[in-house]
Protein backbone atom coordinates (compact mmCIF):
# COMPACT_ATOMS: atom_id res chain seq x y z
CA UNK A 1 0.00 0.00 0.00
CA UNK A 2 1.35 3.44 -1.14
CA UNK A 3 1.57 5.53 1.73
CA UNK A 4 1.96 9.60 1.98
CA UNK A 5 2.78 11.55 4.44
CA UNK A 6 0.49 15.04 5.16
CA UNK A 7 2.90 17.01 2.76
CA UNK A 8 1.91 15.92 0.13
CA UNK A 9 -1.59 14.02 0.84
CA UNK A 10 -4.34 16.23 -0.81
CA UNK A 11 -7.56 14.67 0.62
CA UNK A 12 -9.30 12.31 2.69
CA UNK A 13 -13.05 10.23 1.56
CA UNK A 14 -15.65 10.31 3.91
CA UNK A 15 -17.71 7.54 3.22
CA UNK A 16 -20.59 9.07 5.23
CA UNK A 17 -23.97 7.54 6.65
CA UNK A 18 -25.14 5.55 3.46
CA UNK A 19 -23.90 5.17 -0.52
CA UNK A 20 -27.43 4.54 -1.38
CA UNK A 21 -28.49 7.00 -4.11
CA UNK A 22 -32.89 7.42 -3.08
CA UNK A 23 -31.12 7.22 0.71
CA UNK A 24 -28.91 10.03 -0.08
CA UNK A 25 -32.07 12.51 -1.00
CA UNK A 26 -33.65 11.26 2.26
CA UNK A 27 -30.64 12.18 4.42
CA UNK A 28 -30.07 15.95 2.58
CA UNK A 29 -33.48 16.64 3.42
CA UNK A 30 -33.31 15.36 7.17
CA UNK A 31 -30.18 16.89 7.66
CA UNK A 32 -30.68 20.28 6.07
CA UNK A 33 -33.98 20.37 7.85
CA UNK A 34 -32.63 19.49 11.32
CA UNK A 35 -29.44 21.94 10.87
CA UNK A 36 -31.77 24.67 10.10
CA UNK A 37 -34.38 23.89 13.27
CA UNK A 38 -30.88 23.53 15.42
CA UNK A 39 -29.96 27.32 13.97
CA UNK A 40 -33.64 29.06 14.10
CA UNK A 41 -34.21 27.56 17.82
CA UNK A 42 -30.79 28.29 19.61
CA UNK A 43 -30.99 32.02 18.16
CA UNK A 44 -34.24 32.44 19.09
CA UNK A 45 -32.79 31.35 22.68
CA UNK A 46 -29.89 33.75 22.31
CA UNK A 47 -32.19 36.57 21.17
CA UNK A 48 -34.51 35.64 24.02
CA UNK A 49 -32.02 35.79 26.75
CA UNK A 50 -30.02 38.82 25.31
CA UNK A 51 -33.37 41.26 24.84
CA UNK A 52 -35.46 40.39 28.22
CA UNK A 53 -34.01 41.92 31.51
CA UNK A 54 -35.86 39.21 33.16
CA UNK A 55 -33.11 36.83 31.77
CA UNK A 56 -30.10 38.79 32.46
CA UNK A 57 -28.61 36.25 35.12
CA UNK A 58 -25.54 33.86 35.40
CA UNK A 59 -28.32 30.93 34.70
CA UNK A 60 -29.26 32.31 31.44
CA UNK A 61 -25.61 33.95 30.27
CA UNK A 62 -24.69 30.33 30.72
CA UNK A 63 -27.79 29.19 28.78
CA UNK A 64 -27.37 31.75 25.91
CA UNK A 65 -23.54 30.18 25.58
CA UNK A 66 -24.32 26.89 25.42
CA UNK A 67 -26.69 27.58 22.59
CA UNK A 68 -23.69 29.73 20.64
CA UNK A 69 -21.30 26.84 21.41
CA UNK A 70 -24.46 24.20 19.84
CA UNK A 71 -24.75 26.79 16.55
CA UNK A 72 -20.80 25.66 16.36
CA UNK A 73 -20.51 22.75 17.32
CA UNK A 74 -23.39 21.42 14.55
CA UNK A 75 -21.96 24.19 12.37
CA UNK A 76 -18.73 21.72 11.99
CA UNK A 77 -20.01 18.36 10.72
CA UNK A 78 -23.20 19.01 8.85
CA UNK A 79 -22.09 21.56 6.52
CA UNK A 80 -19.92 19.76 4.60
CA UNK A 81 -21.88 16.29 4.66
CA UNK A 82 -24.60 18.56 3.62
CA UNK A 83 -22.45 20.05 0.19
CA UNK A 84 -20.76 16.15 -0.28
CA UNK A 85 -24.19 14.18 -0.25
CA UNK A 86 -25.39 17.42 -3.13
CA UNK A 87 -22.42 17.22 -5.24
CA UNK A 88 -22.37 13.42 -5.00
CA UNK A 89 -18.83 13.85 -3.76
CA UNK A 90 -17.04 11.82 -0.48
CA UNK A 91 -13.81 13.75 -0.67
CA UNK A 92 -12.62 16.44 1.90
CA UNK A 93 -8.93 18.02 1.90
CA UNK A 94 -6.24 17.39 4.63
CA UNK A 95 -6.34 20.61 5.94
CA UNK A 96 -9.73 20.70 5.97
CA UNK A 97 -10.38 17.89 8.02
CA UNK A 98 -7.51 19.42 10.25
CA UNK A 99 -9.95 21.67 10.66
CA UNK A 100 -12.97 20.20 10.98
CA UNK A 101 -11.35 18.07 13.94
CA UNK A 102 -9.78 20.49 15.51
CA UNK A 103 -13.04 23.13 16.07
CA UNK A 104 -15.25 19.55 16.47
CA UNK A 105 -12.72 18.83 19.75
CA UNK A 106 -13.42 22.61 20.88
CA UNK A 107 -16.63 23.07 20.67
CA UNK A 108 -17.44 19.73 21.93
CA UNK A 109 -15.08 20.45 25.13
CA UNK A 110 -16.63 23.62 25.72
CA UNK A 111 -20.08 22.37 25.85
CA UNK A 112 -18.82 19.59 28.42
CA UNK A 113 -17.82 22.65 30.40
CA UNK A 114 -21.05 24.93 29.83
CA UNK A 115 -23.03 22.03 31.31
CA UNK A 116 -20.41 21.62 34.39
CA UNK A 117 -20.64 25.52 35.16
CA UNK A 118 -24.41 25.00 34.84
CA UNK A 119 -24.38 22.74 37.41
CA UNK A 120 -22.23 24.63 39.65
CA UNK A 121 -24.26 27.65 38.64
CA UNK A 122 -27.83 25.65 40.44
CA UNK A 123 -26.03 24.20 43.68
CA UNK A 124 -25.31 27.91 44.26
CA UNK A 125 -28.24 28.74 43.99
CA UNK A 126 -30.25 26.01 45.98
CA UNK A 127 -27.81 25.39 48.95
CA UNK A 128 -26.42 28.94 49.33
CA UNK A 129 -29.28 31.14 47.96
CA UNK A 130 -28.58 34.09 50.32
CA UNK A 131 -24.55 34.24 48.83
CA UNK A 132 -25.68 33.27 45.44
CA UNK A 133 -24.81 37.07 43.77
CA UNK A 134 -22.03 37.45 45.74
CA UNK A 135 -20.36 34.08 44.89
CA UNK A 136 -21.78 33.76 41.09
CA UNK A 137 -21.29 37.33 40.42
CA UNK A 138 -20.75 38.81 36.29
CA UNK A 139 -17.31 38.54 36.87
CA UNK A 140 -16.55 34.87 37.71
CA UNK A 141 -19.29 34.05 35.01
CA UNK A 142 -17.17 35.56 32.17
CA UNK A 143 -14.01 34.50 33.90
CA UNK A 144 -15.45 30.79 33.61
CA UNK A 145 -16.70 31.36 30.19
CA UNK A 146 -13.35 32.33 29.35
CA UNK A 147 -11.13 29.65 30.61
CA UNK A 148 -13.76 26.90 29.25
CA UNK A 149 -12.68 28.50 25.86
CA UNK A 150 -8.86 29.01 26.82
CA UNK A 151 -8.35 25.17 27.98
CA UNK A 152 -10.36 23.69 25.00
CA UNK A 153 -8.44 26.15 22.52
CA UNK A 154 -4.91 24.39 23.95
CA UNK A 155 -6.29 20.99 24.11
CA UNK A 156 -7.53 20.98 20.61
CA UNK A 157 -4.22 22.59 19.27
CA UNK A 158 -2.46 19.60 20.90
CA UNK A 159 -4.36 17.02 19.29
CA UNK A 160 -4.13 18.97 15.78
CA UNK A 161 -0.25 19.23 16.64
CA UNK A 162 0.08 15.29 17.21
CA UNK A 163 -2.14 14.65 14.27
CA UNK A 164 -0.09 16.08 11.81
CA UNK A 165 2.78 13.94 12.77
CA UNK A 166 0.82 10.91 11.20
CA UNK A 167 0.97 9.87 7.82
CA UNK A 168 -1.94 8.28 5.77
CA UNK A 169 -2.02 6.15 2.67
CA UNK A 170 -3.39 7.15 -0.64
CA UNK A 171 -7.57 7.41 -0.55
CA UNK A 172 -7.94 7.15 2.79
CA UNK A 173 -11.47 6.20 3.49
CA UNK A 174 -12.83 7.78 7.15
CA UNK A 175 -16.15 5.68 7.75
CA UNK A 176 -17.71 8.37 9.33
CA UNK A 177 -19.28 11.52 7.94
CA UNK A 178 -17.02 14.15 9.68
CA UNK A 179 -13.41 14.00 10.32
CA UNK A 180 -13.48 12.23 14.01
CA UNK A 181 -10.27 12.41 15.84
CA UNK A 182 -10.77 8.80 17.21
CA UNK A 183 -11.51 7.44 13.48
CA UNK A 184 -8.16 9.12 12.00
CA UNK A 185 -6.27 7.54 14.41
CA UNK A 186 -7.47 4.36 13.24
CA UNK A 187 -6.72 5.02 9.69
CA UNK A 188 -3.16 6.13 10.20
CA UNK A 189 -0.60 4.22 8.56
CA UNK A 190 2.09 5.52 11.29
CA UNK A 191 2.60 4.85 15.18
CA UNK A 192 -0.03 6.48 16.79
CA UNK A 193 0.47 5.65 20.47
CA UNK A 194 1.68 9.39 21.24
CA UNK A 195 -1.87 10.68 20.07
CA UNK A 196 -4.06 7.41 21.94
CA UNK A 197 -2.20 8.25 25.05
CA UNK A 198 -2.96 11.70 25.10
CA UNK A 199 -6.57 11.14 23.59
CA UNK A 200 -7.24 8.46 26.30
CA UNK A 201 -6.05 11.35 28.96
CA UNK A 202 -7.57 14.29 27.60
CA UNK A 203 -10.60 11.60 27.75
CA UNK A 204 -10.39 11.01 31.03
CA UNK A 205 -9.85 14.10 32.87
CA UNK A 206 -13.02 15.48 30.59
CA UNK A 207 -14.75 12.77 31.71
CA UNK A 208 -14.10 12.19 35.34
CA UNK A 209 -13.97 16.35 36.44
CA UNK A 210 -17.33 17.72 34.73
CA UNK A 211 -19.19 14.51 35.70
CA UNK A 212 -17.70 14.69 38.96
CA UNK A 213 -18.46 17.79 39.28
CA UNK A 214 -22.25 17.50 37.86
CA UNK A 215 -22.94 14.49 40.26
CA UNK A 216 -21.96 16.12 42.89
CA UNK A 217 -23.82 19.67 42.54
CA UNK A 218 -26.73 17.47 41.91
CA UNK A 219 -26.12 15.59 45.22
CA UNK A 220 -26.13 18.24 47.04
CA UNK A 221 -29.02 20.04 45.52
CA UNK A 222 -30.87 16.52 46.38
CA UNK A 223 -29.59 16.69 50.23
CA UNK A 224 -30.58 19.98 50.78
CA UNK A 225 -34.37 19.65 48.54
CA UNK A 226 -35.16 16.84 51.12
CA UNK A 227 -34.00 19.43 53.94
CA UNK A 228 -36.46 21.43 52.85
CA UNK A 229 -40.27 20.84 54.56
CA UNK A 230 -42.19 22.79 51.75
CA UNK A 231 -43.38 21.06 48.99
CA UNK A 232 -43.31 24.53 46.84
CA UNK A 233 -39.63 25.09 47.65
CA UNK A 234 -38.84 21.21 46.93
CA UNK A 235 -40.64 21.78 43.50
CA UNK A 236 -39.01 25.02 42.24
CA UNK A 237 -35.86 23.43 43.27
CA UNK A 238 -36.32 20.68 41.01
CA UNK A 239 -38.10 22.46 38.19
CA UNK A 240 -35.25 25.05 37.56
CA UNK A 241 -32.76 21.58 37.64
CA UNK A 242 -34.47 19.38 35.14
CA UNK A 243 -33.97 21.32 31.58
CA UNK A 244 -30.28 21.25 32.70
CA UNK A 245 -30.59 17.25 33.77
CA UNK A 246 -32.32 16.74 30.79
CA UNK A 247 -29.70 17.91 28.95
CA UNK A 248 -27.12 16.39 30.41
CA UNK A 249 -28.58 13.04 30.91
CA UNK A 250 -28.90 13.39 26.64
CA UNK A 251 -25.07 14.62 25.73
CA UNK A 252 -23.35 12.47 28.58
CA UNK A 253 -25.58 9.38 28.00
CA UNK A 254 -25.20 9.48 23.82
CA UNK A 255 -21.64 10.76 23.57
CA UNK A 256 -20.42 7.86 26.25
CA UNK A 257 -22.89 5.46 24.31
CA UNK A 258 -21.01 6.34 21.04
CA UNK A 259 -17.39 5.81 22.45
CA UNK A 260 -18.04 2.39 24.62
CA UNK A 261 -19.61 1.06 21.48
CA UNK A 262 -16.97 1.68 19.29
CA UNK A 263 -14.33 0.58 21.81
CA UNK A 264 -16.40 -3.07 22.57
CA UNK A 265 -17.90 -3.58 19.21
CA UNK A 266 -15.84 -2.01 16.50
CA UNK A 267 -19.11 -1.33 14.26
CA UNK A 268 -18.73 1.57 12.04
CA UNK A 269 -22.16 1.56 11.07
CA UNK A 270 -23.33 2.03 14.91
CA UNK A 271 -20.95 4.36 15.45
CA UNK A 272 -21.65 6.60 13.03
CA UNK A 273 -25.43 6.27 14.20
CA UNK A 274 -24.79 6.90 17.25
CA UNK A 275 -22.47 9.87 16.51
CA UNK A 276 -25.49 11.64 14.90
CA UNK A 277 -27.41 11.38 18.57
CA UNK A 278 -25.12 14.06 20.13
CA UNK A 279 -23.55 15.69 17.07
CA UNK A 280 -26.83 16.88 15.76
CA UNK A 281 -29.80 15.51 17.59
CA UNK A 282 -28.84 16.82 21.57
CA UNK A 283 -27.85 20.72 19.60
CA UNK A 284 -31.26 20.44 18.38
CA UNK A 285 -33.12 19.05 21.17
CA UNK A 286 -31.30 21.72 23.74
CA UNK A 287 -33.73 25.00 23.00
CA UNK A 288 -36.73 22.84 23.33
CA UNK A 289 -36.22 21.40 26.25
CA UNK A 290 -35.29 24.66 27.96
CA UNK A 291 -38.15 26.45 26.15
CA UNK A 292 -40.67 23.87 27.67
CA UNK A 293 -39.89 23.37 30.75
CA UNK A 294 -39.08 27.31 31.25
CA UNK A 295 -41.79 29.50 31.87
CA UNK A 296 -39.18 32.51 31.78
CA UNK A 297 -37.94 31.19 28.79
CA UNK A 298 -41.10 30.66 27.26
CA UNK A 299 -42.71 34.32 28.72
CA UNK A 300 -38.88 35.89 26.50
CA UNK A 301 -39.59 34.27 23.88
CA UNK A 302 -43.16 35.12 23.21
CA UNK A 303 -42.85 38.70 24.15
CA UNK A 304 -39.77 38.47 21.48
CA UNK A 305 -42.59 36.82 18.91
CA UNK A 306 -44.88 39.53 19.57
CA UNK A 307 -42.19 42.21 19.15
CA UNK A 308 -41.28 41.01 16.21
CA UNK A 309 -45.02 40.46 14.85
CA UNK A 310 -45.65 44.07 16.09
CA UNK A 311 -42.87 45.67 13.97
CA UNK A 312 -43.88 43.78 10.69
CA UNK A 313 -47.07 45.12 10.98
CA UNK A 314 -46.09 48.37 11.78
CA UNK A 315 -43.98 48.34 8.63
CA UNK A 316 -46.90 46.99 6.82
CA UNK A 317 -49.31 49.35 8.05
CA UNK A 318 -46.74 52.22 7.17
CA UNK A 319 -46.25 51.13 3.41
CA UNK A 320 -50.02 51.00 3.08
CA UNK A 321 -50.46 54.54 4.39
CA UNK A 322 -47.79 56.19 2.24
CA UNK A 323 -48.30 53.78 -0.96
CA UNK A 324 -51.46 55.69 -1.94
CA UNK A 325 -49.63 59.77 -1.74
CA UNK A 326 -46.95 58.48 -3.20
CA UNK A 327 -48.81 56.88 -6.13
CA UNK A 328 -50.77 60.25 -6.85
CA UNK A 329 -47.50 62.04 -6.66
CA UNK A 330 -45.98 60.27 -9.36
CA UNK A 331 -48.84 60.03 -12.09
Amino acid sequence: MEVENHTSLSQFLLLGLSEDPDLQSILFGLFLSMYLVTVLGNLLIILAVSSDAHLHSPMYFFLSNLSFVDICFISTTVPKMLVNIQAHRKDISYLECLVQTYFFIMYGGVDHFLLTIMAYDRFVAICHPLHYTIIVNPRLCVLLVLMSWLIMFWVSLLHILLLNQLTFSIGTEIPHFFCDLAQLLKVATSDTLVNNIFLYMVAALMGIFPVTGILFSYSQILCSSMRTSSSVGKYKAFSTCGSHLCVVSLFYGTAFGVYLSSAVTHSSPRTVIASVMYTVVTPMLNPFIYSLRNKDVKGALGRLLSRATFGHSWITNLRTKWRLPILKLLL
